[in-house]
């Protein structure tokens, strides 16, 4: 008879999403290297609105672009591998930033967009690891919460962060703030290939765990399939492409990434060049708001989860809260109308709270998901979503430099919220496993 300890399941997932968890923080840190440095940078290098603007969206056409390759690459390779290299490569670009203007015969902007859009390139894989990880190591009913925890890393990133950034620029350049992050990111990659693993490979896991898994729904051996097949070819694409319930769930990440990306390009550039703070005070600020994202993204999942448990319908779990907050993110446009700094600070708050309590997607890619299609699926749902880091940027820049004010630039971003509570109440339909033909 096994001992009761024995019994008793370990719980190394848990340390498995909080290093994700960590991974990720610095990942979208790293995303926001240039809205905390790029007010100093700007004035330093001469670049104007819509210049700032395309530099901002760099990261986002490489990002775009990777998701399929990345998503095939980890169904191809595993994620540890490609992981760990993607880690690596984005910190070296990152630092090499700290360079631009160093370099004789080529221009501030042509070396930023090109260092950028690598970085982007290089993160291609990450979030799409993500997905595999959480979906190999926790049961549909713990997804909910494991999904919310690495994905409000994209607000926690700020609070760690941009008043680090901030005290970098202040007190050192702004040069000193992608020398330090990409130092960082390669410490990083060490740990990412010290400490994580699958569930059948993990040398602290014991089997009452990963029977727990393994009976939750989990694919605890989603490594040890990697390259067992072949999983990007245009039939596999063609079945994710004209599926509704996917191209609604597509469009719904594009929309709420649209308010993502203007947090972590414009907004501090916001504060400062529309409410007047110093790029200290702004770097302050931004915290606020990420906090409250980060308290909504983790309420989020844990209601989702709460609600999936007391009434079995998957559909229900994740659409309450999504719709909830996104009607609550809506309160951005407030920001037009406010005179005062401490309002437009609650505003963004509360409309960050709300967009964190929807931000479900990546939860609702592991329920929906093709078992063998883990990466290639949640590259493809990444792409579209991201588009938006390509879109934003480059709009509100021309909106800037054509109208010398946010206030347009704010109805761009609450538009994108409402079409989000339109995608996934009118468009998704039920929420379900998509399954391959035979």
């Amino acid at each position: 008879m096994p001992t009761e300890q024995a019994a008793r399941p370990t719980r190394i997932r848990y340390r498995i999403i909080a290093l994700i968890f960590a991974i990720t923080t610095l990942n979208y840190a790293d995303r926001a290297t240039f809205s905390i440095a790029g007010g100093a940078a700007s004035a330093e290098l001469g670049l104007n609105a819509v210049e700032t603007g395309y530099i901002l969206s760099a990261f986002a056409w490489a990002y775009v672009l990777a998701q399929i390759p990345g998503g095939a690459l980890l169904d191809r390779f595993g994620t540890k591998r490609v992981y760990v290299a993607a880690i690596a490569i984005w910190s070296a670009c990152t630092a090499l930033q700290g360079f631009v203007g160093w370099l004789p015969g080529v221009t501030a902007v042509t070396t930023l967009f090109a260092m950028r859009f690598l970085v982007g390139l290089a993160e291609g894989p990450s979030f799409p690891g993500n997905a595999r990880l959480v979906a190999a190591w926790f049961p549909a009913r713990e997804r909910g919460t494991a999904s919310a925890i690495f994905n409000s890393a994209q607000y926690f990133s700020l609070v760690a962060f941009a008043p680090l950034m901030g005290w970098l620029v202040h007190e050192f350049s702004w040069r000193a703030v992608f020398w330090v992050m990409g130092v960082l990111g390669l410490l990083a990659a060490l740990i990412f290939q010290l400490f994580i693993h699958g569930p059948d490979r993990h040398p602290a896991i014991n089997a009452a765990e990963i029977e727990l898994i393994r009976d939750g729904g989990g694919q605890i051996n989603l490594e040890g399939v990697a390259g067992s097949a072949k999983v990007f070819d245009w039939a596999n694409m063609h079945h994710l492409l004209t599926s509704r319930m996917m191209l609604g769930i597509y469009l719904g990440q594009y929309c709420i990434n649209v308010l993502t990306y203007f947090f972590v390009t414009w907004f501090p550039i916001y504060l400062v060049k529309e409410r007047g703070l110093s790029i200290l005070q702004a770097g302050f600020a931004a915290a606020v708001p990420a906090i409250c994202g980060f308290i909504g993204g983790l309420a989020g999942g844990v209601i989702s989860d709460r609600i999936l448990a007391r009434t079995g319908n998957i559909d229900r779990a994740r659409k309450i809260p999504l719709v909830s907050g996104m009607l609550l993110a809506t309160m951005i446009l407030g920001c037009v109308w406010a005179e005062q700094e401490w309002v437009v600070i609650a505003l963004m708050s509360l409309a960050f709270f709300g967009k964190g309590v929807a931000s479900l997607g990546w939860a609702v890619m592991a329920d929906v998901a093709p078992r063998q299609l883990a990466g290639l699926s949640s590259g493809v749902f990444n792409m579209f979503g991201n588009t938006a880091g390509i879109v934003t940027p480059i709009v509100v820049g021309y909106i800037v430099a054509t109208t010398g004010s946010f206030d347009l630039a704010l109805g761009f971003v609450a538009f994108h919220c409402l079409l989000t509570i339109v995608a996934y109440t009118a468009i998704v339909g039920p929420i379900r496993r998509l399954e391959l033909p035979a």
